[in-house]
């Protein structure tokens, strides 16, 4: 089945429910900011221990190669031991307590719809950003009844962002797709567009995520890291024992952002 959705706000939706999504957008756009900022902090983690374990481990070479009685070259040994001492304990006392509270992703797991999920992000999508730039939405999928086991709030989020993700990287006119199926036991979100990444960064354009995020995600990507935006979308399909992918980001080319996430319990 494939539902498009307009470019401009359906005359159906009543006043009520125009400031439930404007909160919606307005809290998912803090969650994204929330979970980069973590992974952000992963990646310095990560990429600042190697070069200091190498650095360290040099140091021990350094150790049993000078003269004892050179002065000079151990004050600037122990000088180089001081430095990686310094950094890992800022390492572990700053980056890695602030990460803390979030490292471990905690799910609120209860049964639910499938469909009205799919229906809802489409449409606070919509509202909040796809008729504002003039870009239309597709949802093709065949969920009916279909329920799921797992955090709603959580995918929720994450099929936001996969979205509108796709939105600020388009340009007007243009339609996005977010096509969804159940696969044995494991639910399967794709998302393709015709990526314009200026679009991404342009002043005149509205957008509901932030500059810095956007900024990053035109940069090259190394092989196997997503964007830092992206985070909160690898964070819940691995804590639903699934997985996100980032497809190619170019020019004109189409480009596609892949969720999974098992049913369990459905």
């Amino acid at each position: 089945m494939s539902i498009v959705t307009p470019s401009t706000p359906s005359s159906s939706g009543s006043n009520e429910e125009m400031p439930a999504v404007t909160e919606r957008t307005a809290r998912r756009s803090a969650e994204t900011a929330l979970f980069m900022r973590d992974h952000v902090l992963s990646l310095v983690s990560h990429d600042l221990r190697s070069p200091l374990n190498a650095i360290h481990s040099w140091a021990y070479v350094l150790d049993r190669k000078i003269d004892a009685k050179d002065t000079t070259a151990q004050r600037a040994l122990e000088g180089i031991r001081n430095g990686v001492d310094q950094q890992v304990k800022l390492l572990e006392s700053i980056v890695d307590t602030t990460r803390a509270e979030t490292k471990a992703l905690a799910l609120k797991r209860a049964p639910f719809a499938l469909r009205p999920l799919l229906d809802e992000t489409i449409g606070d999508v919509r509202e909040g950003l796809a008729a504002r730039r003039g870009i239309v939405l597709a949802l093709n999928t065949p969920l009916a009844a279909q329920q799921m086991d797992g955090d709603r709030e959580r995918l929720a989020a994450a099929l936001w962002l996969l979205v509108t993700f796709a939105v600020e990287a388009s340009a007007s006119g243009t339609t996005v797709t977010l096509d969804a199926d159940v696969d044995t036991a494991t639910l399967r979100a794709t998302v393709s567009w015709q990526a314009t990444p200026a679009a991404l960064t342009d002043p005149a354009l509205p957008h509901v995520l932030e500059n810095f995020a956007r900024a990053q995600a035109t940069h090259p990507r190394e092989a196997g890291r997503i964007s830092w935006v992206l985070a909160l979308c690898k964070r819940v399909a691995e804590a639903h024992d699934g997985a996100f992918e980032q497809g190619e980001f170019a020019d004109g080319q189409s480009s596609t952002l892949k969720f999974r996430a098992s049913l369990a319990g459905a």
